[in-house]
């Protein structure tokens, strides 16, 4: 769109970047008076353009306030906060956002600046937009992910007003494919029971469109890292606890569907760390035989036994593993087969539902390949670890 600028702006400052800096009771209230507050009960963006930080160890002081005169004020009043803002299209490397216009002070407005940052990251970027009630962003945009967008008004003074609200989307992954609705977030993760070196965490399910395939679990360290530690098919994920470091440990969820189309996260939680050699894990419950049973330029056919080697009857898998090659699975049978990039999930239909103590399940996949057909070397069952053979 014509007269819109998109650039990467700042990194958020991090509250301890701010620790150092003093502020007396009057530099704070002028601070305050001089910048747009932040809605209430909403993160606004962690810095602001054109504001930087004092250096670590400075005190910063003003001269005594005057003494308030009694004549009213004649300074210029600053535009209203637009409000509403919402996004009308989302696509893949493109986000369409509109809102209701600020309301001028003393001067006409003339455009807007929008901040927006990815979620689970650092740097801030920055678009601007004429005296309009709709824009375009596709700046520093990429499929499969969460963006949080605010935005401002400035008047012809350059006064500006008091931020909107804050707008969090997650772009699709396709913006042709079948399926471009991402799932709904995972609701209320909590932590449940801490042993000496797991943790175990558990949230409310998803819905789509289509249907969940299943839940992505990523650690955060507080910064700008998130890692991914597990795909699983339910909501619960038991993980070691993770090891001590001057970082957080936060852990959030993201429901995936069929297509690779991710949710918004859910919320944040945080586990207890470490810092003793872990337990060794429990034998497996479960073994996986994976046979290439026919193989030729371009395709391929394979079946896959899961065993039940534990005590007791499982009611209800799910069968995880990762192509090593580029193999695409195109058809399958005795299980409800989909993948999303390398990873596979193969669920249990109706009739072999139930895997009795040492009984097993055998489900086919057919595809194709073009550089490498490499047979998967992990498995894991309903999120636990099998055994390969």
């Amino acid at each position: 769109m014509t007269g819109v600028r998109s650039s990467s702006l700042f990194r958020r400052l991090r509250s301890v970047l701010l620790a150092a800096v003093v502020l007396s009771a009057a530099v704070l209230g002028t601070a305050l008076s001089a910048a747009p507050a932040a809605d209430a009960g909403t993160a606004a963006p962690a810095a602001h353009p054109g504001v930087a930080p004092a250096p670590a160890g400075a005190v910063v002081s003003v001269a005594a306030p005057t003494t308030p005169s009694s004549t009213p004020s004649t300074s210029p009043v600053p535009p209203s906060a637009p409000t509403n803002l919402t996004a009308s299209e989302v696509r893949s490397a493109s986000v369409t956002l509109t809102w209701t216009a600020a309301t001028s002070g003393c001067c006409a407005i003339t455009g807007y600046d929008i901040t927006y940052y990815q979620e689970f990251g650092d740097i801030v970027f920055s678009a601007s937009a004429g005296a309009v009630t709709s824009t375009t962003i596709t700046g520093h945009l990429g499929a499969g992910q969460q963006y949080t967008f605010r935005l401002i008004a400035r008047d012809s003074l350059g006064q500006r007003s008091n931020w909107s609200n804050a707008l969090t989307v997650v772009t699709p992954v396709t913006d042709t494919g079948p399926d471009t609705t991402p799932p709904s977030a995972p609701q209320n993760l909590t932590v449940g029971e801490v042993t000496a070196s797991t943790g175990t965490l558990s949230w409310s399910p998803s819905t789509d469109n289509v249907g969940v395939l299943g839940y992505n679990v990523y650690r955060f360290d507080g910064w700008f890292t998130s890692q991914l530690v597990a795909t699983v098919p339910g909501t619960t994920y038991t993980t070691p606890l993770p090891a001590s470091t001057p970082l957080r440990n936060l852990y959030y969820v993201r429901a995936r569907d069929a297509v690779g189309n991710v949710s918004i996260a859910s919320n944040t939680v945080t586990l207890p760390t470490t810092t003793t050699t872990p337990t060794p894990p429990p034998p497996s419950t479960c073994r996986v035989t994976y046979r290439n049973q026919s193989e030729w330029q371009g395709g391929f056919v394979a079946t896959a036994t899961v065993h039940n080697a534990g005590a007791a009857p499982i009611d209800g898998w799910a069968v995880t593993f990762n192509f090593p090659g580029d193999q695409q699975v195109t058809s399958g049978w005795n299980a409800a087969i989909g993948q999303t990039g390398t990873t596979v999930t193969a669920r249990n239909v109706d009739w072999n539902r139930v895997l009795a103590p040492n009984s097993s399940a055998t489900f086919g996949v057919q595809g194709r390949w073009d550089v490498s057909d490499a047979p998967p070397t992990g498995f894991s069952l309903n999120g636990a670890p099998c055994t390969v053979g």
